[in-house]
């Protein structure tokens, strides 16, 4: 059995995470641990970023904390592993991010001025680029990681090509933009155009992303909203025909419908008081 206990005032300390997640990956420790490595862990990256997001989106400050650990424990669990290879060290990402906070703020570390948080992402960005010798807007795009979902990865391009003014010039030009790329769909639609339909179908996903942006939306939050009161809609229309003894499944698409615009109509009248 290893024994590590708290070294702080009843607390562990970071000290002892280090020693702990050491052990875990000692002869001794845990064979689950000792079997992972970067490719294994990195789904479980993504999955505690998400649960963090949604303990903020909760105000649930327990579950924030919580969740920083779960990350915290991501980040010392790949350090880990790359300090037993011999890659880099957990001091190394520490190192890095501290020389990256340094170098990228040099209104607060130097002598530069600003005026505004505005300013500060201006040139947050510009050193970025420096930093990283982007020398084109391509190279920037393609830094951009592919591994982001589709939603935050389009904008992200979409703001990086807009401040070279390769941009819409009103929401009323990405609604016509819009406008085509449904009448588009519905060519490829009429004609049977599977790949044309996947094409299509894309550009107006695409699209809509732009004109997130142009109304000051994210089109990640907004889509969540809008499947979390589908969920709520759904139980009600579910809680509907329960109450009414009827099989949801037994029920015509009209029958449905009804049920659905009689909870919409209720959610409306709620919001309305």
């Amino acid at each position: 059995m290893i024994d590590i206990r708290p070294s702080g005032d009843n607390q562990y300390t970071f000290e002892d995470l280090l020693e702990i997640m050491a052990a875990l990956r000692s002869e001794e420790g845990c064979p689950w641990d000792r079997e992972q490595d970067h490719t294994s862990l990195k789904n479980a990256a993504v999955e505690e970023a998400y649960e963090l997001v949604e303990a903020i989106n909760n105000k649930d400050n327990k579950n924030i904390q919580e969740e920083l650990g779960d990350l915290l424990l991501q980040v010392v669990f790949h350090s880990q592993i790359a300090g037993e290879a011999g890659t880099f060290s957990l001091g190394d990402v520490i190192d890095g991010i501290a020389s990256k906070l340094v170098f990228r703020h040099p209104h607060v570390f130097g002598s530069e001025e600003v005026e505004d948080a505005q300013e500060v992402l201006h040139n947050w960005d510009a050193l970025k680029l420096k930093e990283k010798a982007i020398t084109s807007v391509t190279q920037d795009i393609k830094q951009v990681p592919l591994a982001l979902p589709a939603m935050i990865k389009s904008r992200k391009v979409q703001k990086k090509v807009a401040k070279v003014g390769f941009d819409f010039a009103s929401t009323e030009e990405v609604m016509s933009k819009m406008d085509e790329e449904l009448a588009e769909l519905r060519s490829a639609l009429a004609l049977g155009d599977a790949q044309g339909i996947e094409e299509e179908f894309g550009d107006l996903l695409f699209n809509m992303v732009n004109l997130s942006r142009f109304l000051g939306l994210n089109p990640e939050n907004t889509l969540t909203n809008a499947l979390e009161k589908f969920i709520t809609r759904f139980e009600g229309i579910e809680n509907l025909a329960t109450a009414s003894n009827k099989d949801l499944t037994a029920l015509s698409p009209v029958e449905l419908d009804n049920l659905w615009n009689t909870i919409k109509r209720t959610n409306s009248r709620v919001s309305d008081c």
